[in-house]
């Protein structure tokens, strides 16, 4: 049987989850493909050191394989006018796959914790303890056979194959030629500016949107800050002198619809469960937490409104 998160630190001493190692820097004038390349490289390698610990059922190994993934999809997206061919579409559907069943176990142990959070005083011999784990301890059975399936073999042997040589990185024609040399910060520039009046467009309201177009903003929130985050070489650049700043009120936003989005994963996750006869009830945020929530994220967007940050690369 997989162990469960109340094993964790048993597991822990055998699988530990890999700490990101050192990488090349990214530097103004490089060019885009290489730093595609870089950055592309550093979370395959973040998520692939993580595989095993993560098979074991170690909690901390998944969440940084999740990560990990989800700043590769981010990277890809953030290049797609460069890499988009027909062997993107294939590989960004099996990330997408991958992506889902790690959301599975995460989303499990992100309500885990939630309820040992909430009811320090229950036994881990309770009913709910029991329903949670038994619930995890299955879902990451189904996981590991996921990750060490022949099909997730090929998918990390065909995104390190399209990474180093696809057919984006050999496309014929001025255009292509011009989007792979352009230097590195020329384009981020132009293009973080698109995301982020993209991000405020879509953030006004938010105050009346229901949960789904919420999670959508916090999706969009999301890449804008790991693109932020995988430019950090360049920030030393005048045109990104204000990303720093830029990045604090994303987060601040992130963190309030994070908590918004793992309340209604928890609510989705008991549902299903007392669905199938399990009881498995759940402390939710109150309508006054919610609200301040989201008033939280729509002043932190406010603020970032106000920064002539990413705008004003433009000029």
């Amino acid at each position: 049987m997989s162990p469960s998160p109340k094993s964790g630190r048993k597991s822990a001493a055998r699988a530990k989850p890999t700490a990101r190692q050192r990488h090349p820097r990214l530097n103004p004038m490089m060019v885009c493909d290489t730093a595609f390349r870089l950055v592309a490289r550093r979370w395959l390698a973040d998520l692939t050191a993580n595989h095993d610990a993560t098979c074991q059922g170690n909690a901390d190994a998944l969440h940084q394989m999740r990560i990990a993934l989800t700043r590769l999809r981010a990277a890809i997206s953030f290049f797609a006018p460069m890499v988009s061919d027909p062997k993107r579409t294939q590989i960004w559907a099996e990330l997408k796959w991958l992506h889902g069943h790690l959301g599975v176990v995460r989303d499990l142990d992100v309500a885990i914790e939630h309820l040992k959070a909430s009811n320090k005083q229950a036994s881990p011999a309770s009913t709910d303890y029991r329903s949670w784990n038994s619930k995890r301890a299955e879902s990451h059975r189904q996981l590991a056979r996921v990750l060490r399936s022949a099909r997730y073999r090929r998918l990390v042997e065909s995104v390190t194959g399209w990474i180093e040589s696809g057919p984006w990185s050999t496309r014929k024609g001025k255009q292509a030629a011009q989007r792979r040399g352009s230097p590195i910060a020329a384009y981020s520039a132009r293009k973080l500016a698109r995301w982020q009046e993209r991000l405020l467009k879509k953030s006004r309201k938010l105050e009346k949107m229901d949960a789904k177009k919420r999670h959508r903003v916090r999706l969009l929130n999301k890449k804008l800050c790991y693109s932020i985050e995988f430019l950090e070489d360049l920030h030393s650049d005048r045109r990104f002198s204000k990303q720093p700043v830029a990045l604090k009120y994303l987060r601040k936003a992130q963190k309030s619809l994070g908590r918004l989005n793992d309340d209604a994963n928890r609510q989705s996750l008991t549902a299903a469960l007392e669905r199938d006869g399990v009881q498995a009830s759940l402390p939710f945020l109150g309508s006054k937490r919610e609200k301040r929530l989201i008033r939280a994220a729509a002043e932190a967007y406010r603020k970032l409104a106000a920064l002539r940050s990413v705008s004003d690369l433009r000029r």
